[in-house]
């Protein structure tokens, strides 16, 4: 696949034109410069092209804006074409003459000089100085508006030599896609780095650093994967300002866009109520949670197994939409557990995306009546149970029919919850059993 990357110094409106690009909101957008940290990909709208938002190229030695900039360059140099982004309404800086220059020195690649912001003529500069650039004619356009997108796939076409085929994004929806979720500086993005077995993501002592949610396609044991590195989740109270918010907003979000959730948990520190509040978000969206219990190195050895026995039970204790959780101790430092957490989670997709036989489920449900027999209604009537089928993946969805009085109490849907889950080995998988009432033919 065509590999594009967009470079150019902070906030010329890179991440607004790979987000119209790939017809996605993926990357954070914010009038504040230096927002994107991480390099993201994508794929473009109806073509094969894999595109890259980079962050602003810095003049920094050292620190977070040094280390974004070593990854956009890395970028740069392994692209098979780059869009070099510069302001029109600020016009040519001396920022973007050094960093075209570097452009120049790091790749052969072809390269479109592409002049954002230009949706008004009245605050637009001098467009003829940025041939100085030596990137030849530039290309106008307002990545806000999506004006000028024609000449850029008309560039890129050319680059890849061939007519636009058909995207390659639904190969990609069909890989299983897996979200890291975690508070800030409990190892993400180290876990993430470890998987793909290269320093991708950024990772440095000091909360707050991704602010992106980050795809990448990777393989790992076996499997081709999208794994998804997001912002850290942090209580409101210590939410400092909008760009946090917004990065906050697009972890959440990750959860609906994902498969499966790794919660990553910092081991050494107690379980919080907000790291409770996520796991709860993942089960009512009905998705597959693995929590990893991180710097499970740095535990005590003699410790261990009382500290895992007491955070299995916390976990067990504070959701009944979960027969089992699935609890790892991991160390993302080292490696340490992190194969099995994925040969089980690999496990459970699998188990999730089969339909049980309706007969089995039934025969599952008679003798579950047969053990405990659900209580009488409200009016003291019967409560009668009659057929059950499977009706839907993800949750696990299971639909009883029912005969006259309907109000069956919580507590036996949660039997009955349980008893199917550990019939069909649904213990680690969210399950929701709804009941629908036969018309009565006399109504």
């Amino acid at each position: 696949m065509l590999k594009i990357t967009i470079a150019g110094r902070p906030n010329t409106g890179k991440s607004t034109l790979f987000n119209g690009l790939t017809g996605t909101r993926d990357a954070l957008v914010h009038d504040r410069p230096g927002v994107t940290r991480d390099t993201i990909s994508g794929v473009t709208q109806g073509r094969p092209f894999q595109v890259f938002d980079t962050a602003g190229l810095e003049n920094a030695k050292t620190g977070i804006a040094s280390d974004s900039t070593s990854r956009a360059i890395d970028a740069i140099t392994n692209a098979d074409a780059i869009l070099f982004v510069v302001d029109g309404r600020t016009g040519l800086t001396n920022e973007d003459i050094d960093w075209a220059k570097t452009v120049h020195r790091k790749t052969k690649a072809p390269v479109l000089l592409v002049v954002n912001k230009t949706e008004s003529e009245k605050r637009l500069a001098d467009t003829h100085e940025f041939y100085k650039l030596g990137f030849g004619e530039p290309t106008l356009i307002s990545a806000e508006h999506k004006r000028g997108f024609d000449e850029i796939y008309a560039f890129l076409d050319k680059v890849a030599g061939t007519k636009p085929e058909k995207s390659e994004t639904e190969q990609t929806d069909k890989k299983l896609k897996i979200a890291v979720l975690g508070q800030p500086n409990v190892g993400k993005s180290t876990f993430v780095n470890k998987v793909i077995g290269e320093k991708r993501q950024i990772v440095i002592d000091e909360p707050g650093i991704t602010r992106d949610t980050i795809k990448i396609p990777t393989t790992f044991y076996g499997r081709d994967i999208i794994l998804m590195d997001t912002a850290g989740l942090r209580r409101k109270a210590g939410v400092k300002d909008d760009v946090e918010t917004l990065s906050a907003l697009k972890s959440l979000d990750a959860i609906d866009k994902a498969d499966v959730i790794i919660l990553v948990v910092d081991a050494t520190k107690n379980i919080e109520n907000q790291t409770l509040g996520i796991a709860a978000r993942v089960y009512d969206a009905g998705k597959i949670l693995c929590v990893a219990l991180n710097k499970w190195d740095l535990i005590d050895v003699n410790e261990r197994d009382e500290k895992l026995l007491r955070l299995k039970h916390q976990f067990t204790n504070s959701f009944h939409q979960i027969i089992r959780p699935l609890i790892f101790a991991i160390s993302a430092e080292t490696g340490m557990g992190i194969k099995n957490l994925f040969r089980r989670i690999y496990e459970q997709w699998d188990i999730s995306n089969t339909d049980a036989p309706t007969s089995l489920i039934n025969r599952i449900l008679e003798k579950l009546i047969e053990t405990h027999q659900p209580p009488m209604s409200r009016l003291k009537r019967p409560m009668k149970i009659k057929f059950a089928r499977q009706t839907g993946r993800h949750p696990m969805k299971i639909t009883i029919n029912v005969g006259g009085a309907s109000d069956i109490p919580e507590s036996y849907t949660r039997y009955l919850c349980r008893g199917f889950a550990e019939a069909l080995k649904w213990e680690h998988l969210p399950i929701v059993i709804e009941y629908k009432k036969d018309d009565n033919p006399f109504d």
